[in-house]
């Protein structure tokens, strides 16, 4: 159960990280705000679309994260020890 939770807690720290960098793409303000509208806000923020974009280029990271992890078996701690020896 662990194992899932952490694979699951991964994918979402990654998830986030992405939404952050995607979320500025393709915006655009509004050119005639109303009164009580923030005049930075964005016109149309896509959010769904960016979402998928989000979700996609997360699903492909993690895929490189497990492979590396859990195929090939690196892992952080063998990084360490390795290097201590120098």
């Amino acid at each position: 159960m662990s194992y899932w939770f952490s694979q699951a807690a991964i994918f979402l720290l990654i998830w986030f990280v992405i939404l952050f960098a995607v979320l500025p793409w393709g915006v655009r303000q509004q050119t005639d705000t109303e009164p009580g509208h923030d005049p930075g806000a964005p016109a149309n923020p896509q959010l769904g679309r960016k979402a998928l974009i989000t979700t996609v280029i997360s699903l492909l990271l993690w895929g490189v994260y497990f492979y590396l992890t859990q195929i090939l078996g690196f892992s952080l701690l063998s990084l360490m020890q390795t290097g201590s020896s120098l």
